[in-house]
């Protein structure tokens, strides 16, 4: 497809952000578009063509991405819009990752929009306490929330302003101390055969027989498969860590059949437009399948990661090799399994049993 042909043109229609597709009419240009694009609608009061304006888009149609601070500058008052940009800045500068940056971005501007037209760099820390405690009391967020929300405000104060970090003397509410989630061999077994879709059944198996975060699956490129070897290699994952882990064997022709079908350019899973695919189609897909199944437990796509670690613990692999295929940096976030995995729990006796 010859880009020169078209104009591309960001616009709102409906209520989203579009990207209007702008060019002479002429039927082989009509024709090499609608083949590249075949989602692509037409927009009667535009008279054009638009596809969606998001990242895969616009990498797609090779136009500059928008920075992700635009659409969030619209929501907070103008007398805060510097103190977001600076912030944005300083999060980037920092190199942390896209998904962190959101996060940090999101628990800031919920502050801003609090605090409306109030300078953001007089708040006290009484009033901070004041705000932290509104989130608690009124707005019923938990104990793990708190603790991202007082990182993501911690970063402003102490990373942006350089306030001495006694300033901000907030207490730490206490992390619940909870048991990983999985499921049994027999449901992963069941949950698979409610799925038909290959890219779908491809995106799960992964989760499970590599033990990946859902983020990890999405990242993967073609590349990053050594079928000689039978590995893969996760790269910059949490932690901006990288490590290799094994290819399962029954995986092998399933990915080969997926290339002949779906033919992916860059990424092993793709999205419509290119790029990586949805993590929250993942978790869709995840979630139809537990309800075809008849899997009643609470338990998200991540829960596939917890059921291999669990798994590989009860099959006798040492702990020490569980951690460096899960990418832990500490042996303490890997011996979580052991509560939750029947064949340790297996040789304690009740003394009920000895008397």
């Amino acid at each position: 497809m010859d880009f020169s042909q078209y104009t591309f043109k960001p616009a709102v229609h409906r209520n989203k952000d579009v990207i209007l597709v702008i060019f002479p009419f002429k039927q082989h240009l009509v024709q090499q578009f609608r083949e590249r694009f075949t989602s692509a609608k037409w927009s009667k009061t535009n008279k054009a063509w638009y596809l969606p304006d998001i990242p895969a888009v616009r990498k797609a149609l090779n136009i500059e991405q928008r920075p992700f601070i635009t659409k969030q500058l619209p929501k907070i008052a103008p007398v805060n819009q510097t103190a977001l940009i600076r912030y944005y800045d300083q999060l980037r500068l920092k190199a942390l990752s896209p998904n962190t940056i959101r996060i940090y971005i999101a628990e800031f501007v919920h502050l801003l929009q609090l605090i409306k037209n109030y300078p953001v760099d007089e708040l006290t820390p009484k009033k901070l306490k004041d705000y932290f405690l509104y989130c608690v009391y009124q707005e019923k967020m938990g104990e793990r929330k708190m603790n991202g929300k007082i990182n993501a405000i911690k970063f402003y104060f102490e990373k942006v302003l350089y306030r001495p970090q006694l300033f901000f003397d907030i207490p730490r509410p206490k992390k619940p101390v909870t048991l990983p989630k999985m499921l049994a061999k027999s449901e992963v077994a069941k949950l698979f055969k409610q799925v038909e879709n290959l890219k779908h059944r491809i995106a799960l198996e992964l989760c499970y027989g590599l033990g990946l975060r859902v983020s990890e699956v999405v990242a993967i490129k073609l590349n990053d498969i050594d079928s000689s070897r039978m590995v893969v290699h996760i790269r910059s994952a949490k932690g901006k860590k990288d490590r290799m882990v094994p290819l399962p064997v029954t995986l092998l022709p399933k990915l080969r059949k997926y290339y002949r079908e779906y033919n992916p350019k860059e990424y092993l899973l793709e999205g419509r437009y290119g790029g990586q695919y949805s993590r929250g189609s993942i978790q869709k897909v995840f979630k139809e399948a537990m309800k075809r199944a008849g899997i009643k437990k609470n338990i998200g796509v991540h829960g596939l990661r917890h059921s291999y670690a669990t798994h590989l613990l009860e099959s006798g692999t040492d702990m020490r090799f569980i951690q460096e295929l899960l990418g832990h940096s500490s042996i303490k976030t890997t011996q979580v399994y052991t509560k939750v995995t029947p064949r340790s729990l297996a040789n304690i006796e009740s003394p009920l049993d000895s008397l």
